[in-house]
């Protein structure tokens, strides 16, 4: 399928369980030919319960590929360890050589780290730099589509360590769409998407099920915003409730509690603070790093 591949390739990478598997699926049904890359993987020499519980361990990229093929879609599993450069370089390449493209990432990876631009020589962002944004700039479109929160005071309440990383993707997001925009790149946009009521997943296993989700909503959100403009996405921050209410025309949320007749709370805010400034155009004499450091070499 190499060449010229007419069908629309989506890589989710965190793909084996919970919201990242219900993406996966949700592309898979919207036409999308979809790589998985997680670590886990099913051993299918050995015998398995199929289909696995899709929160539990026993929900891998093996059977979520063999979910969306028994259903007629088109999957490929890439076993992958986003902490090494080789691991991400290879699952690339290999989408690359199979597929010819790649139109939509979806990073639902706690381990992927995001912590500088694509011209900051920061090892585990520049296995994004290397191996991803050159392939999207060749094609002229992409989106991006990360699994990180809108930036407000609450978030780091109690858990800082943990917002120090998610809010530093929401930055990315923020600043590459930025670069993006200077550079001319007007095919190119990126995202952020965070649940606006918990959803269900192994992680909210010890949760009330009347206060959770079903994983669906996500999916619909992330399918609504791969679908629109590049303007109304590039650097959003948004939750995927509010997303469908505002650009998918959905007003009844109802459908997607776990619970029937439940009324989750929502677990973020229902406003969130603006980051623009007044002076958000005016960046002075700009120095650029890279350009500097290579006039030097």
């Amino acid at each position: 399928m190499a060449g010229n591949n007419p069908h629309k390739v989506a890589l989710v990478i965190g793909a084996s369980r919970g919201i990242g598997r219900q993406v996966t699926i949700n592309l898979a049904h919207a036409g999308y030919i979809v790589v998985l890359a997680a670590k886990s993987i099913t051993d299918e020499s050995k015998p398995y319960t199929f289909p696995p519980d899709p929160n539990s361990s026993q929900s891998t990229i093996t059977t979520v590929a063999r979910e969306i093929t028994e259903s007629g879609g088109t999957a490929l599993a890439i076993p992958t360890d986003v902490r090494f450069e080789a691991s991400i370089n290879s699952l690339i390449q290999t989408t690359l050589s199979k597929f010819s493209k790649i139109d939509v990432i979806i990073y639902n990876s706690g381990a992927i780290y995001w912590s500088a631009l694509d011209t900051t020589p920061t090892p585990r962002f520049r296995l994004l730099q290397q191996a991803i944004i050159p392939a999207f700039r060749k094609q002229g479109v992409g989106r991006v589509v990360v699994v990180c929160p809108p930036i407000y005071s609450r978030f780091f309440r109690g858990k800082t360590a943990y917002a120090v990383g998610k809010v530093g993707m929401s930055v990315i997001v923020k600043g590459l769409a930025m670069d993006w925009e200077r550079q001319g790149e007007k095919g190119l946009g990126i995202c952020g998407i965070w649940p606006a009521v918990a959803i269900q997943s192994g992680a909210t296993g010890r949760v009330d099920p009347k206060q959770l989700r079903h994983p669906t909503i996500f999916g619909d959100a992330v399918i609504a915003m791969i679908n629109a403009p590049v303007k109304t996405i590039n650097g959003l921050l948004d939750t995927d409730e509010d997303f469908l209410r505002e650009h998918g025309g959905v007003t009844d949320f109802s459908k997607y509690s776990l619970i029937p007749g439940a009324v989750p709370r929502r677990i973020v805010p229902a406003e969130f603070p603006g980051l623009t400034v007044a002076e958000q155009d005016d960046e002075g004499d700009r120095i650029d790093s890279a350009k500097e450091r290579a006039a030097k070499l």
